[in-house]
């Protein structure tokens, strides 16, 4: 959710106030939103819930919350800090030119980070949604104010969205422009159909209020709630670049700011709408750069593609198994291919509709691994990314945490939402460690 990129700007639309027309609109969103040359970059945005460091089950107060982000903002990062409209914390990383340059930085960064917070006697939790506490909003400003007021109207599931959840969420380079495994047009195509399995193989969120939902990725049913205006990725036929282009027009525009006072929030106003009426003002290139950024698909390209489908993980280092497993899926050629063929017998239970409002998000969402095609295609898909991986310069200890993710989870059938199931239901016969409790 954060407006901070960890691989780019999030467009070029800097320019003066000028009014736009439906056709200039769609030249700026192709121009911005796809970046073609070859796959150099990667980048990571970590999420977390902010917790008491011994008991994370009680809530934190907001005079405690903003004391502990008064003292982080005074410690050095070189991965951007933000913090999420329930207070949850975001670290963005720069574009690294590796994979282990980016977890290098993010690791750091968040051994930092949490020195501080213990300094307050709070700690980070990953996971994908609270499985305690109710949404709060920690943020009080304009922007958050019209984003509740507009998702309310679909219902509970935005204030719990923007308050109760957080993800990992993978940032790569659009690929070339040619076609071909590293090419965008397959990229784009992979992250939405790849995308499914990584939903299924790193859920982490099936309970709130203390009980399961049953979701395996309640955080992955949020959005779906939310709806496909907001929260959906665009139809894959055709031209990537055209097809997202019709998509942010024709998406509904959250909010019209202002100078002074609470910012318009229209009811059905599509950008396309906007542009032809210029009521209540002609939306200008500032306008079009937020209104993209109000827009949550799964896959959202900014020049560079975000994948924005993958539950906090557990533990202080489980985020680096998805970004370790995802990156050796797109960047090495022979792993790229091999999860094409592999899910390519998938798309056909999409029934062509857009992720994550089709059948196969839904169950992988739902069911996790125990959908046994998602089972199957996760199994191949992390075989062929634990074997690229040394061709990316992984080094032995990420190789092996993604080898042990592979036995304990993968193979199993399993994400850790099972393990906190068995938590809820008395079942769990593993060792708990250092992850969170949920009672």
């Amino acid at each position: 959710m954060s407006d901070t990129s960890s691989a780019a700007p999030a467009s070029d639309c800097r320019e003066p106030r000028t009014a736009l027309t439906p056709p200039e609109v769609e030249a700026l969103v192709r121009g911005i939103c796809f970046k073609t040359g070859p796959p150099r970059t990667v980048g990571v945005e970590v999420e977390w819930l902010v917790h008491e460091l011994r008991t994370p089950q009680l809530p934190v107060t907001p005079e405690r919350l903003e004391a502990a982000y008064a003292a982080l903002r005074t410690v050095p990062l070189r991965s951007a800090l933000t913090i999420e409209p329930g207070g949850q914390l975001e670290l963005s990383s720069p574009p690294a030119t590796s994979l282990m340059e980016c977890i290098g930085t993010v690791s750091a960064d968040l051994d930092a980070v949490r020195s501080a917070l213990a300094r307050q006697d709070l700690g980070l939790v990953g996971i994908g949604h609270d499985p305690w506490h109710p949404p709060r909003r920690f943020l009080h400003e304009r922007r958050y104010d019209a984003m509740e007021t507009c998702l309310d109207r679909t219902g509970p599931s935005g204030r719990r969205m923007m308050c109760t959840s957080a993800s990992v969420q993978v940032c790569l380079d659009a690929g070339y422009e040619e076609p071909g495994p590293l090419g965008h047009g397959r990229r784009w195509w992979l992250a939405h159909q790849l995308g499914a399995v990584l939903v299924a193989a790193f859920a982490n969120s099936p309970l709130a209020r203390r009980e399961p939902t049953g979701w395996r990725s309640t955080r992955q049913l949020l959005w779906l709630e939310i709806g496909p205006g907001r929260a959906g990725a665009p139809t894959l036929d055709g031209d990537p670049r055209a097809a997202w282009a019709r998509h942010v027009l024709d998406a509904p525009v959250m909010c019209i700011r202002g100078d002074d006072g609470p910012w318009d929030v229209p009811e059905g106003l599509t950008f396309r709408e906007w542009t032809r009426s210029g009521a209540p003002r002609p939306p200008t290139r500032e306008d079009l750069d937020y209104h993209i950024t109000t827009l949550f698909p799964p896959v959202r390209p900014r020049g560079f593609l975000e994948l924005r489908m993958i539950d906090a993980q557990p533990g202080d280092d489980g985020w680096i198994v998805p970004l370790a497993v995802t990156t050796a899926l797109f960047d090495d050629p022979e792993a790229a291919e091999t999860a094409y063929r592999t899910v390519k017998p998938l798309a056909e239970r999409s029934l062509t509709l857009p992720a994550p409002h089709n059948p196969l998000w839904i169950d992988a969402a739902r069911n996790g691994l125990a959908d046994p095609e998602l089972h199957e295609a996760a199994v191949a898909c992390f075989t062929a990314a634990l074997e690229a991986l040394p061709r990316l310069g992984a080094t032995t200890q990420i190789t092996d945490a993604v080898a042990a993710y592979l036995d304990r989870y993968v193979m199993q059938g399993r994400s850790p939402a099972d393990d906190l199931l068995d938590r809820v239901r008395g079942t769990d016969r593993r060792p708990h460690g250092k992850d969170i409790r949920t009672s």
